[in-house]
């Protein structure tokens, strides 16, 4: 064992880490918004809780992703804080599914068929289909399964890597004497929890353990107190991400750790005290890569089997530890970076924040619409606030989804991604438009300004439009309603051509000596905000129509619906035309 012994261990260290990172960011982008319509079924459920997170740690490869994940939406409030534990089990047990991949290294056969079960074997053609997929595959799920299947061939690669580097260590005296120091079962854990705590991967930390078991000197007596402090060190990265969250969120962390030292407890005093009795024969013989990955399995699925009906009790000590203050912390993270280790269910969560800024800025300027007739000065000051919230909403997703794009995610998150920054700011600018509008009533109010009956009739007209055409823009955005949203473009069409022809009639009457040039002013700032309005909401429909297709050619998208020979444009256009009519 030399220096380029060692420098070869690490570097199939790292080959490992990058492998599994590969693997698990394919397998989570080829998941799509899976994961985040599975969160929606977690209840308090015990059992469907553990089984989600068992499923979910299977499917993105890593308990430390699944982990940092809850503490993430636990913070931003998605889910409550006692839902988690569960799922905070099953994860355990989700982890042990890379051991057993891995144990198969050990298979040693004659036969073809059965040799090619060994990863050496199998992982070297996983890599040549999956780069075949990835340079010739045209969809990006093909893509993303290419990636897995590379990952996967990576981190194999990294494990023979390890398995070489330790294989001189068998035949040294030296290294036989340093295990002697292991058979102290507290050194063990120890041990298996800083090494796993450095590393933060419980995966390649039990990847070591079966590629020094290969060298014939890792005894049962060794292994098994290591995998349970494995299962202790895996915490680290949980308790690193509770930095700077809520109070709640930290308890995630709390209950993480507690349950594995729990388990640990539970299963490492039985142990020693019946090795001290029994002196069990199996304590001193060499263990397998095969066999390490039972003993992980079995050590999880107990551990969980046993503490699953105690997670109330688990969420006490949670509340014991970090007891809730008596004015609870106010929720000052909408967006919360941890919810990037799953892209899918971050971009759910940005399209619901998004929802809300939609929401907000239909109700503010409608409450606005209400002030030209009504005055009330606290209506106005909620619109105020209303627009100031959509301001602070703009600024954390503008941030926020330029985080998301800067990193894998599936074809259906891409769109929604592109959707949301295509749209965000027209959402932000009929906030504004409510402030403007807010302006105006307050002039009208202020100055006591009467409108002729024709224009009061008028504006009523135009104003009914305009509630319509906030309300298709919302629900089509809201609902991803693409047939909703290609209604928007003939209103908006019949609604410049409403406001034309008010301002033609209010010319006519000036005229006429019927109007003012004062009233003119305050029609005209109205008027204006009416059609930016409906030019924003035009823009929001045409994005929710283009993300259907991956494109966002706004202007070409228009020339097309405009164009002549387009029946649906020009049947909707003459339906909206006779229904808000200006003719008495």
């Amino acid at each position: 064992m030399d220096i380029f012994s060692v420098i070869t261990l690490l570097g199939g260290l790292a080959f490992f880490l990058y492998g599994m990172n590969v693997m698990s960011d394919g397998l989570e982008r080829s998941s799509g918004g899976k994961l985040n319509k599975s969160l929606k079924k977690v209840t308090d459920n015990r059992l469907i809780a553990m089984l989600f997170g068992m499923g979910m740690t299977i499917a993105v490869q890593s308990s430390s992703a699944v982990t940092v994940m809850l503490v993430g939406l636990v913070n931003s409030g998605v889910l409550e804080f006692g839902q988690t534990i569960g799922v905070l089990m099953g994860s355990n047990i989700g982890t042990t599914l890379t051991a057993w991949i891995l144990s198969l290294a050990g298979i040693d056969s004659d036969v073809v068929w059965i040799n090619l079960l060994k990863p050496s074997n199998f992982s070297p053609i996983l890599a040549l289909i999956g780069i075949i997929m990835i340079m010739v595959g045209k969809k990006q799920k093909s893509k993303n399964i290419g990636n897995v299947l590379v990952g996967f061939s990576v981190l194999m690669f990294g494990m023979n890597l390890m398995s070489g580097a330790m294989e001189p260590l068998g035949e040294m005296p030296e290294f036989a004497n340093v295990l002697t120091a292991f058979k102290n079962p507290l050194l063990s854990v120890a041990v298996g929890a800083v090494f796993t705590g450095i590393i933060q991967s419980s995966a390649a930390s039990v990847a070591i353990l079966q590629a020094l078991s290969m060298t014939g000197g890792i005894t049962y007596g060794i292994a098994i107190p290591i995998i349970m402090g494995q299962n202790i060190g895996t915490c680290v990265t949980a308790l690193i991400s509770s930095i700077g969250v809520n109070r709640n969120a930290k308890k995630v962390a709390v209950v993480h750790l507690s349950f594995n030292i729990i388990g640990t407890l539970i299963c490492l005093i039985p142990f020693c005290i019946g090795n001290m009795i029994f002196k069990w024969a199996f304590v001193d013989t060499a263990t397998t890569p095969f066999m390490i990955a039972i003993v992980h399995s079995i050590f999880n699925v107990t551990t969980t089997a046993i503490l699953l009906p105690f997670t109330k009790q688990l969420e006490w000590i949670a509340n014991k530890i970090i007891p809730d203050k008596e004015k609870k912390d106010e929720l000052d993270v909408i967006l919360d970076d941890r919810l990037l280790a799953v892209p899918s269910v971050a971009v759910e969560k940005a399209f619901d924040v998004v929802s809300e800024m939609c929401a907000l800025s239909k109700t503010a300027f409608c409450k606005a619409i209400g002030l030209l007739t009504k005055y009330d000065q606290k209506e106005a000051d909620e619109i105020l606030e209303m627009e100031s919230h959509i301001d602070r909403l703009e600024d954390k997703l503008g941030t926020y989804m330029m985080k998301l794009s800067k990193i894998g995610v599936s074809d259906e998150d891409s769109k929604n991604i592109a959707k949301i920054l295509h749209t965000i700011d027209d959402f932000e600018r009929v906030g504004d438009h409510a402030v403007n509008l807010t302006d105006v009533a307050k002039e009208i109010y202020e100055k006591e300004i009467f409108f002729s009956k024709e224009a009061e009739r008028e504006i009523a007209k135009l104003t009914e439009a305009i509630n319509e055409i906030l309300r298709i823009t919302a629900e089509s955005f809201k609902n991803n309603d693409s047939a909703a949203a290609k209604m928007v473009e003939p209103l908006e069409q019949v609604i410049d051509d409403l406001i034309l022809a008010v301002k033609r009639n209010h010319i006519a009457r000036l005229r006429d000596g019927n109007c003012t040039i004062q009233l003119g002013f305050v029609l005209s700032d109205l008027l204006t905000n009416y059609e930016r309005v409906s030019d924003h909401c035009s823009n929001i429909a045409v994005a929710v129509i283009e993300a259907k297709h991956g494109t966002f050619e706004a202007h070409e998208y228009l020339e097309t619906v405009k164009g002549e020979g387009n029946k649906e444009f020009e049947k909707l256009y003459k339906e909206y035309g006779e229904k808000f009519s200006l003719k008495a």
